[in-house]
């Protein structure tokens, strides 16, 4: 069965900006520079059936294309141990939409609701038993990590295969915003 989501893609220079703020953390597993991509929805396995309705269903997904900036770095889970390093992006109300327009259609065709609230961010790190004291080292070392405004002009259908070496994606389908 695939294991769906619905992202949109980084231009290489904010990738390289990105990787820029990559240190030697133990316990972190960096994601690849190839595999940066600001996750809309996680939708997880799906039977094949489900996959090709899902991928048709967005099609119906309409709006303008709007301009992002990354800023700042934090982790997850914001109050225990953490897990996941991120990159921030900037309050984006076109994003906020884009993201709710793709969440409803979803649910529309059975999809269940995804029970935590949107967090617009890149993955940047999975962490295994890193010491809070460096990841709060990071995070003070990148607290004024920003790039340059860049253009999101579609997203896209991603399958993800679970290795041991880390996932694979495959892109299985794009979608155009409307240019403004």
């Amino acid at each position: 069965m695939p294991r769906l989501f619905v992202a949109i893609d980084l231009p290489e220079r904010i990738k390289d900006d990105i990787t820029a703020t990559y240190v030697a953390l133990p316990g972190a597993r960096w994601v690849d520079e190839a595999h940066l991509h600001l996750t809309l929805r996680f939708i997880g396995e799906v039977p094949g059936d489900v996959a090709d309705r899902i991928a048709a269903s967005l099609r119906s997904i309409t709006g303008p294309s709007f301009s992002l900036t990354m800023k700042n770095v934090g982790f997850f889970p914001p109050r225990r141990e953490p897990r996941i390093l991120w990159a921030g992006v900037t309050e984006s109300e076109e994003l906020m939409r884009l993201q709710a327009r793709i969440e409803r259609m979803l649910t529309s065709i059975g999809i269940d609701p995804d029970a935590r609230k949107f967090h617009a961010h890149v993955t940047v790190a999975r962490l295994n038993g890193t010491h809070p004291h460096k990841v709060a080292q990071y995070v003070t070392h990148n607290s004024l990590f920003a790039t340059e405004q860049f253009s999101v002009e579609a997203f896209h259908l991603y399958s993800s295969f679970l290795r041991k070496e880390g996932a694979l994606h495959e892109k299985i389908a794009s979608y155009m915003l409307e240019k403004q």
